[in-house]
């Protein structure tokens, strides 16, 4: 039976990204990301639910989510889910908590949202497969005159 864990997300990040490193020297990235879903309620009337999603960016990644974004910003987040469970050392419960591990990421907004311009900078950035160009059209026939003085007969 084939397997997938694919998540997309976009939504503006509720606080600015904490930036940590592993004793190996590895960058690990937390932030949240709030996503607005409106709909129409049984009245007619209109709605807004907000989810907040935790994110975790590894490695490159995560040193530029953590360098060019802040509270605020929208951004555009592909990844995988990953369900981490502990015991809770005071109460002895089990706990869990569902967070999205990044992949890839895109910049959303203007240019002048961040110091690099909408994402360039040599991050992971999700990449949209490119539109093949419009095939040349043929040239327009010559415009021809009239034919019939041409006719041998």
């Amino acid at each position: 039976m084939a397997n997938l864990n694919k998540v997309m997300l976009i939504g503006n990040l509720t606080r600015d990204p904490e930036l940590r490193v592993t004793p190996k020297g590895t960058a690990i990235c937390t932030f949240s990301l709030a996503v607005n879903r409106k709909f129409k309620d049984e009245s007619g009337g209109e709605r807004e639910e907000v989810t907040y999603v935790d994110i975790e960016a590894w490695g490159k990644s995560g040193e530029t989510v953590s360098k060019y974004c802040t509270k605020g910003r929208p951004l555009f987040v592909e990844g995988r889910l990953r369900l981490d469970q502990w015991e809770d050392k005071n109460t002895k419960e089990k706990r869990s908590r569902m967070k999205v591990v990044l992949e890839n990421f895109q910049f959303l907004g203007s240019r002048g949202d961040s110091p690099v311009g909408g994402g360039e900078g040599g991050e992971t950035r999700y990449a949209a497969p490119a539109s093949r160009p419009a095939a040349p059209k043929p040239a327009a026939p010559a415009p021809q005159e009239n034919l019939d003085e041409d006719v041998p007969f």
